[in-house]
């Protein structure tokens, strides 16, 4: 068996993958990436491809982002416990231009989502603990390259089901749009 993939319907180009999970008594098994199988095209027409592995431990109520760049894809998932994932389109060409969506990814549903360059992502820990990992498809070269939105924006009116995060002083510190 193979993933499933599915287009959203609120952010272009985003994508919603589920893995093929095999479960037996010793527990279970997931092909989390297959070259051959998660082919996606950027705007451009070129594929995307993806350079560098990075991963995040956080604690409950640990609140990461909102962050982007331009360029660079990722496909999300949490190997370990629960996050309240959403992504911002920050295209200004994009027709879903501003338009957010969310997600509840975890360690038992295994979704794991492909944002596009120029969307802007965060996720909140709503676990005890949980392992964020993600892949890029450009090599993580800074924040001076990377854009922060902040988390509640009003402009936005994300749905955020906490009311007091734990954030760090960029994302507490960063502009209104």
């Amino acid at each position: 068996m193979k993933a499933q993939f599915n287009e959203s319907k609120k952010i272009k180009d985003l994508r919603i993958i589920t893995p093929y999970v095999f479960h037996d008594f010793r527990g279970e098994y997931v092909e989390t990436f297959s070259k051959k199988d998660y082919v996606f095209i950027d705007s451009d027409g070129s594929q995307v491809e993806f350079v560098e592995d990075d991963a995040s431990v956080s604690k409950h109520g640990v609140l990461r982002g909102l962050h982007g760049d331009s360029k660079t894809w990722k496909l999300i998932q949490s190997l370990i416990g629960e996050i309240y994932f959403v992504v911002v389109d920050m295209r200004s060409d994009s027709p879903t231009y501003l338009n957010w969506e969310a997600f509840t990814v975890n360690e038992k549903n295994r979704l794991q989502i492909l944002v596009p360059a120029g969307c802007a992502n965060g996720h909140l820990c709503m676990s005890d603990r949980c392992l964020f990992s993600y892949k890029q498809s450009q090599y993580y070269s800074g924040m001076e390259n990377q854009f922060t939105v902040r988390w509640d924006d009003p402009k936005l009116n994300i749905f955020w089901p906490i009311k007091n995060p734990l954030v760090s002083v960029r994302d507490s510190s960063a502009k209104l749009l």
